[in-house]
């Protein structure tokens, strides 16, 4: 006979099978869709890689507005020629005190930014910080040229706005790291924030020999105009492409949307505030003083190039400055190039499994350093010009390895406090640009000092080397991992009272089964009892409407009958 609870066994036998169908159809789409995204080759449809590659725009304009007054200061202080053959005077007569208190005021701002910057990445859409920081830098430095122009009160106006820049800018290097925070994937950091990163070089590259070209045929004031347009031009195509997250953006794909976010995981969620994160920590953490120290050691050099370099070659290899600022260019495109396959190459011994995460970063910290020490030591002692253009470009090439150590280090240890370690570690760097009182001391009228200049940088990417092979890490720090979510006392009433009434419904379940059953034994048990009675053993029970009695009842040696 067939049992309304054998129905129901049958339903629930359909309804599992239904649900494992689809389940497993989800999972297997959710796989095809990983996959498609992981081996899409054509790189600029992911939006990821569309951020990646303005932002490295973004740093390249950042980075071309520091490097102006670098090479207008050289019209702007100096007897010089232009392209047209026309000889101009020095417009301004500073000391190298005032020189270099100008130079260095960028740095206070850009110092005393980085924290900050970094907190309010974590908190806040940090796409609009870091295209907030570029948009004001690029208006003022606009600003800046007309106050050295018409200004009565040039060197202190000029020292105001160059503080305020650096505040500006300050906030790139934290902002980005904010952004990939959230959009990063684990085995995609390196690529994706060295493509960024290196938007930097190239914009020291290109900024470098356009500035000179603009001063040579136009004016010193240039090239201060030409870098404030592009950056307002930059800001309003990151405006439309960027978004703090992938669950914000209004084009990307739901097959993307779906990858970063379910690879990205946990890590991108909660709000931090001041007091959730773990400052005494992170102030006694030797892997974060490892990144910060090796932050300023890298800082030393490329503040000492970036700002000098031409000055350097007009001086001492007595190159003119529309040559030197075309060969300036050549150590800035080698370090791009080298970052990038840096970056690759880091990402795929990671991906592999042939070295951790420490080792990679530690290799890779440890050949730029050793590379550029060796070439700047090398540079101390030379003056033939190819001879010490040919150091500067090799120092400068090795030293991009280093990019793809120490300075995406952060997310492998604390991938959730990302944006702040950067604002710590970069402030802590920009501390190098007060070097710039140095060099100035050291070279003002004297050639020789750039010896000591490149000896002491030397000593520096030393220093950098030793400290991270000690304290560098690979691995998340215990005091970064994310913490377990909080219950709170509505959502623990309404689990226990789930709780309750599931063991209620199982309850009453397994005592309906077990009458039921006791209900069909003793029926059936009267219902064999009256037929033995009236026919014979052999013959088939009727009220089964059955030929033949079963194989299941032939055997029985019970009276307890078979449940079905």
């Amino acid at each position: 006979m067939v049992t309304s609870r054998s129905i129901r066994k049958a339903g629930e036998l359909v309804s599992n099978s239904i649900r494992r169908t689809f389940s497993t159809k989800k999972w297997e789409h959710r796989e095809q869709l990983h996959t498609l995204v992981e081996t899409d080759r054509f790189f600029l449809r992911k939006v990821r890689w569309q951020i990646s590659i303005l932002a490295h725009i973004g740093f390249a304009i950042a980075f071309g507005i520091r490097a102006n007054f670098g090479v207008a200061k050289n019209r702007m202080m100096n007897n010089f020629t232009d392209a047209y053959g026309d000889t101009h005077e020095p417009e301004f007569s500073w000391t190298a005190t005032e020189l270099g208190m100008m130079e260095s005021s960028f740095f206070y701002g850009y110092a005393a930014s980085q924290i900050p910057a970094g907190i309010l990445a974590a908190k806040f859409a940090p796409n609009k910080l870091f295209l907030i920081g570029v948009a004001v830098a690029s208006m003022l430095n606009m600003i800046v040229a007309f106050a050295f122009q018409y200004h009565p009160m040039t060197d202190v106006m000029v020292m105001v706005m160059q503080v305020i820049q650096g505040l500006a800018l300050g906030v790139t290097y934290p902002a980005m790291h904010g952004v990939w925070r959230h959009w990063a994937p684990p085995l995609e950091r390196s690529k994706l924030a060295t493509t960024t990163f290196t938007g930097s070089y190239v914009g020291v590259m290109i900024g470098l020999p356009l500035s000179a070209a603009l001063v040579s045929y136009f004016s010193w004031s240039a090239p201060f105009y030409v870098y404030g347009c592009a950056g307002l031009l930059w800001a309003m195509c990151w405006w439309y492409v960027s978004a703090g997250s992938p669950k914000d953006h209004s084009y990307i794909t739901e097959e993307e949307r779906t990858y970063i976010v379910e690879k990205v995981g946990k890590v991108a969620t909660g709000n931090m505030t001041l007091t959730t994160v773990p400052w005494k920590t992170i102030l006694f953490s030797l892997p974060v003083w490892a990144i910060s120290i090796c932050n300023f050691c890298r800082s030393w050099t490329f503040f000492l190039l970036l700002g000098n370099q031409l000055t350097y070659m007009r001086d001492v290899l007595h190159l003119d400055i529309r040559h030197s600022g075309l060969i300036s260019a050549l150590p800035q495109l080698m370090m791009a190039i080298v970052v990038l396959i840096s970056g690759q190459l880091a990402d795929w011994l990671r991906s592999t499994g042939k070295m951790n995460t420490g080792t990679v970063r530690k290799m890779f910290n440890t050949l730029g350093f050793t590379g550029e020490a060796i070439f700047l030591a090398l540079l101390a002692f030379i003056h033939d010009p190819t001879l010490a253009v040919a150091c500067l470009v090799s120092a400068a090439t090795l030293s991009g390895m280093n990019v793809a150590g120490f300075n995406v280090n952060h997310f492998d240890i604390a991938p959730r406090y990302a944006s702040i370690l950067m604002g710590l570690s970069n402030g802590f760097g920009a501390l190098a640009g007060l070097g710039g009182f140095i060099t100035q001391h050291l070279t003002v009228n004297n050639p020789a000092g750039w010896k000591y200049c490149f000896l002491l940088a030397m000593c520096v990417d030393i220093f950098g080397i030793i400290v991270f092979l000690l304290f560098g890490k690979g691995e998340i720090q215990e005091w970064a991992r994310e913490p377990e979510p909080e219950e709170t006392l509505g959502e623990f009433v309404r689990r226990i009272s789930t709780l309750v009434r599931n063991m209620s419904s199982r309850r009453r379940l397994s005592n309906n089964t077990s009458d039921g059953a006791q209900i069909d034994y003793a029926r059936m048990k009267e219902e064999r009892n009256n037929s033995s009675e009236m026919e014979p053993r052999n013959t088939a029970p009727v009220e089964l409407g059955l030929s033949t009695p079963p194989d299941s009842l032939k055997n029985r040696t019970t009276d307890r009958p078979e449940v079905v």
